[in-house]
């Protein structure tokens, strides 16, 4: 089977490609902190010269505590999202999280994403699948990678065959997650684009006891191995003061550091993609 390339606005997607970058902060704010976040990055990725998909969740529905922050109402965020991806002229990924918001959601969003918890779900997958757009789906923390060739199926029984599958680490003992590199390569078989979601994957869930830690000096180092299997996109989430982030805080980059981070994402993805041309020319 041919590689899949996946295009989502003026972005595509395809391991056998330049990496595409998702990034943005993990939950609208604010409509005003958002926007300038989201400014902020398209500035960053066009003056690099790379691919950027901004992403966008106006509610978190997993959260470790009932009192903590969730987002907007969906409306006022669709609204608000339309509005700035036209504005900024960017493509758009935006969390769906119940069948009902998927052709809602559609209307705005380049790709819909299903959160790792929700990977199994298959009304939800169908939902998203009949929209025709691209549908992004994080491994669940509980899946082995070759589970999500049943992802892929339902999808596919939908006539869709716009699939992003997302990495995003797994379940390793109490309040941990560990990053399988194998599983990289062996969805990568599965002929889809694959990314590599470097700062959910070093979340510590529910280890502040009424919130998710996490460890973000760790979250380079992944992406840099990630990036040097040749993948199609990293998917990262940035804001401009982390430690006050009303979520993921604890995991996220710095809104600063990302032009340094992607620069050296860029140089790894670079030689990885002369490598494989290399193999597979038989050179």
């Amino acid at each position: 089977m041919k590689q899949v390339r996946v295009k989502a606005g003026n972005a595509i997607f395809s391991n056998d490609a330049p990496l595409v970058y998702i990034s943005g902060p993990c939950v609208i704010e604010s409509l005003k902190s958002y926007a300038a976040e989201a400014a902020a990055l398209k500035a960053i990725f066009r003056k690099l010269g790379a691919s950027f998909v901004l992403k966008a969740s106006f509610d978190k529905a997993n959260r470790t505590s009932h009192s903590s922050f969730r987002g907007i109402p969906m409306e006022t965020a669709l609204a608000f999202l339309k509005d700035l991806k036209n504005r900024l002229n960017v493509p758009i990924l935006i969390d769906v999280h119940e069948p009902s918001q998927a052709a809602r959601v559609a209307e705005v969003a380049d790709i819909l994403q299903i959160p790792a918890f929700l990977c199994r779900q298959t009304d939800l997958l169908f939902a998203c699948a009949d929209t025709g757009k691209a549908v992004n789906v994080k491994k669940g923390q509980f899946l082995a990678p070759w589970d999500m060739q049943n992802i892929i199926a339902k999808i596919e029984s939908r006539g869709n065959r716009n699939i992003l599958l997302t990495e995003r680490g797994t379940s390793f003992g109490y309040n941990n997650l560990v990053v399988d590199m194998r599983g990289l390569e062996i969805m990568k078989g599965f002929n889809y684009p694959v990314i590599f979601d470097c700062t959910h994957s070093v979340q510590k869930p529910g280890a502040l006891g009424k919130a998710t830690g996490g460890d973000a000096k760790l979250a380079l180092p992944l992406a840099k191995a990630a990036a040097a299997l040749k993948l199609a996109g990293i998917f990262f989430e940035a804001h401009p003061d982390p430690e006050k982030a009303l979520s993921d805080g604890p995991n996220s980059f710095k809104l600063d550091r990302v032009p340094g981070i992607v620069r050296t994402l860029n140089q790894i993805d670079k030689l990885a993609l002369r490598i494989k041309k290399s193999q597979d020319s038989g050179l």
